[in-house]
């Protein structure tokens, strides 16, 4: 099965945006080989615009020039990926990433390159051109690199064809698609070719689906078709946004199971937006990290850093790779809120294999509380899993914004 589990890797965006290049890449992969991947860090995925050669930052440049090969598929820029030359596109970086044991991703925006419909280029394997495959009135309100695709014709279906074979070739392990998560009714059907043209491609791609919020209603839909899909719009270092998850999360959890999991988005942590001439490191606390990550693993996110790795200090790398934390991801199932108030917040996750469970419990406020929990799982002891210290009950004084989370027994 693809994405049994939620998938756990690094992706380049909240580090550097639009203006990710291969040495970026290598060396965050040579980073997570050696210090996260025996965690369940795998998969490295480079973000938005690799096809744009002049990209600097998180910024587009609209209708620049992209690079593309003669059937309107894009293509690494030889100027930041230089392995991509003499037409080998990605292959050769995804070829090093798995030689270091790790999976390869990459970001597509819906659609097709504008550029590619206006010169009427073939579509591959087919006696399609890209301007009839091409939606105009179908273009992204951030992004006008692209045109939607007239999911209802052959063509559209021919050109995600020939892109995911494409990528089968490269070596492509994860593609995150944007501009069509939360784009229902407009992208019912063409969510569906895209799903059709990755599962029939000749290799096991893992299918996310940005940004959110994805609609609700649509849940059933996204499980059929999509192996991840954003609930929330993009994710950043804000107490405000980390707060507001909560709910987000309290409606999704249903739906988190073998092949489909809700995604709460990236872990923005350690050194970001690094692509700007003063880089920067991640605004919340200590606390709020821990939040975030019990947050997420109790909800069996996705887990996606965002941070530059080989910059992380001691306390980011320790907070990745808490193996006791982490083992939530494939060890819980039916993980659900117990409670919400405006002050705290407390979440139950049965184990698998009927050994008990884990609890948490969030303090919501701006001042340290004392929180407690009353279970129906009886238990002789309880591990609290960030500071591995055993508890009788579940009982803490937590600093503002910060969690406490026990495995009992």
């Amino acid at each position: 099965m693809i994405a049994q589990y939620p998938p756990m890797g690094w992706n380049s965006w909240d580090c550097y945006g639009a203006a990710v290049t291969e040495a970026t890449v290598r060396a965050n992969a040579d980073y997570m080989a050696k210090n996260l991947k025996q965690y369940g860090w795998e998969y490295v995925v480079v973000d938005i615009q690799w096809y744009q050669p002049t990209a600097s930052s998180h910024a587009y440049e609209p209708f620049s020039r992209l690079c593309m090969d003669a059937y309107g598929r894009l293509q690494p820029a030889e100027n930041r990926f230089p392995s991509a030359a003499n037409g080998l596109g990605f292959k050769p970086l995804a070829d090093y990433v798995h030689s270091l044991g790790l999976k390869f991703g990459i970001h597509i925006m819906r659609g097709l390159p504008r550029m590619a419909a206006h010169e009427r280029l073939p579509i591959a394997d087919s006696d399609f051109r890209c301007d009839r495959a091409a939606d105009p009135n179908s273009v992204c309100a951030w992004n006008p690199d692209m045109y939607g695709l007239r999911a209802d014709l052959p063509a559209a279906r021919a050109y995600y064809d020939s892109i995911f074979r494409l990528y089968a070739s490269w070596g492509v392990d994860y593609v995150k698609c944007d501009d069509i998560a939360r784009e229902y009714p407009r992208c019912e059907k063409e969510i569906e070719i895209i799903s059709a043209a990755c599962r029939n491609c000749g290799r096991d791609i893992v299918l996310s689906l940005s940004p959110g919020p994805a609609p609700l209603e649509h849940a059933e839909h996204l499980k059929k078709h999509a192996n991840l899909w954003r609930i929330t719009d993009d994710f950043w270092d804000e107490w405000r946004l980390l707060a507001a998850m909560f709910e987000r999360a309290e409606k999704w959890c249903v739906h988190a199971g073998p092949g489909h999991w809700p995604d709460a988005d990236m872990l923005p942590v350690g050194a970001l937006r690094q692509c700007y001439e003063k880089g920067d490191w991640t605004h919340f606390t200590q606390a709020e990290q821990r939040t975030m990550m019990t947050l997420w693993c109790m909800l069996r996110s996705p887990l996606m850093i965002g941070g530059d790795l080989p910059k992380n200090d001691e306390f980011t790398l320790k907070l990745l790779t808490n193996q006791a934390v982490l083992d939530i991801e494939k060890t819980s199932w039916c993980a659900h809120p117990l409670y919400t108030t405006a002050e705290e917040c407390a979440w139950i996750a049965p184990r698998r294999d009927g050994q008990g469970a884990y609890a948490a419990v969030f303090n919501l406020t701006d001042a340290p509380r004392e929180v407690s929990l009353q279970v129906e799982y009886p238990f002789s002891q309880a591990i609290e899993l960030w500071t591995g210290k055993p508890y009788t009950e579940l009982k803490a004084c937590l600093p503002a914004h910060d969690a406490a989370l026990w495995r009992i027994e």
